[in-house]
């Protein structure tokens, strides 16, 4: 994916989020529920509990509903909750193709759901694995480039477990594998860096050029995706210019 779009498209995600704080702390409350679940409620113990927590702290959770949150997942709340992650997967406009990750009580709703937001659309929803294997689990994390030169930046990166630097837009883009993000994170904390971002997330191994009415309807479909309430994460392989997350 151009650099470019990596950056923007974390950026209007996340200016989407920040009008919506309580739905952001509802998925972190999922996530954390559903690792507590699976592995305990001891982050020292359970390396997915402690990234969820790790997640939901950068969002600013309160710290009673992250704990509130661990307790519903291990039982002792006395609530029985119980969540399945499903991922779908599909096409927009262009042929642009989607990965949507999924946390629902009830798969039997989520999916013609999802199916329906894919053809309102004009896109179609694929069968598991048509498109997730054109995508990459890794660790990205954002630092301004302003104050900071690009070797200093590699150095930092590099020795913390990073793979790649890029350069776009006033940031660097730094890529690793995903259990390097807080390594990443931490290390240029303590070179005192704040990153504008960091994530466990999907990159696409090649984009699709998009014109701005393209890149118009792959946004109009990313956010009717993403609002709907068992959806954690969505990702795209588009390439769309600047100016259409302008309009």
């Amino acid at each position: 994916m151009a650099g470019h779009s990596k950056w923007a498209n974390i950026k209007h995600r996340k200016a989407r989020q920040d009008a919506a704080r309580g739905k952001v702390w509802s998925r972190c409350s999922k996530a954390i529920i559903v690792a507590a679940k699976a592995g305990g409620g001891d982050p020292s113990m359970n390396l997915t509990l402690r990234y969820a927590i790790e997640d939901a702290r950068a969002e600013n959770m309160p710290k009673d509903n992250i704990s509130r949150a661990i307790k519903r997942g291990t039982g002792e709340s006395g609530e029985n909750v119980e969540y399945t992650g499903v991922r779908y997967e599909g096409y927009g406009a262009n042929g642009v193709a989607f990965v949507v990750d999924t946390l629902t009580e009830n798969v039997n709703r989520t999916a013609p759901q999802i199916r329906s937001i894919f053809d309102k659309a004009g896109g179609n929803m694929g069968k598991p694995g048509s498109v997730s294997f054109g995508f990459d689990e890794v660790s990205l994390v954002i630092v301004s480039a302003e104050g900071l030169d690009e070797e200093k930046a590699m150095d930092i990166a590099l020795e913390a477990g990073a793979e790649d630097v890029q350069t776009s837009d006033g940031v660097f883009e730094i890529t690793g594998p995903p259990a390097a993000c807080y390594a990443i994170r931490d290390a240029f904390v303590k070179a005192e860096v704040e990153p504008s971002s960091f994530e466990r997330t999907m990159v696409p191994q090649n984009a699709v050029s998009c014109d701005l009415e393209t890149a118009k309807k792959v946004l109009r479909l990313f956010d009717a995706l993403d609002e709907h309430d068992d959806v954690q994460k969505v990702y795209h392989n588009g390439d769309l210019p600047s100016e259409a997350f302008e309009a």
